[in-house]
């Protein structure tokens, strides 16, 4: 007989739920975004920069940039913690995906914003 000890740790669950929310955020913009263009009497340069000034547009694409980034810092985290098995590698990795999700997370608020 096995024994099991319980823990209430849950570890995972806040994860799993994460992916989920953020993948559902995604794919809402998507569709809301697409929607919007094509509902857009004519695509051309003036109609695409007033649709991105739009406060809305702005505040709904920071919201879908925060869920890639978390969303990706979740997959790749969980492929590190089970494939790569050396911590000194692992910890390395991981310093650099965080500098790059922070670096992808600023360059596309400044190029939003026109900051």
């Amino acid at each position: 007989m096995v024994n099991r000890e319980v823990v209430g740790a849950h570890y995972g669950s806040r994860d799993w739920l994460l992916q989920r929310v953020t993948a559902v955020v995604m794919v809402a913009y998507t569709a809301v975004i697409l929607s919007a263009l094509v509902g857009l009497p004519r695509v051309d340069y003036w109609q695409w920069k007033v649709f991105w000034q739009s406060a809305i547009v702005q505040y709904a694409t920071v919201l879908f940039v925060l869920s890639v980034l978390i969303h990706a810092w979740i997959g790749v985290r969980n492929i590190f913690m089970d494939y790569i098995k050396d911590a000194a590698l692992r910890l390395a990795l991981y310093v650099l995906v965080i500098g790059a999700l922070l670096w992808y997370g600023i360059w596309s608020i400044r190029i939003l914003w026109g900051i």
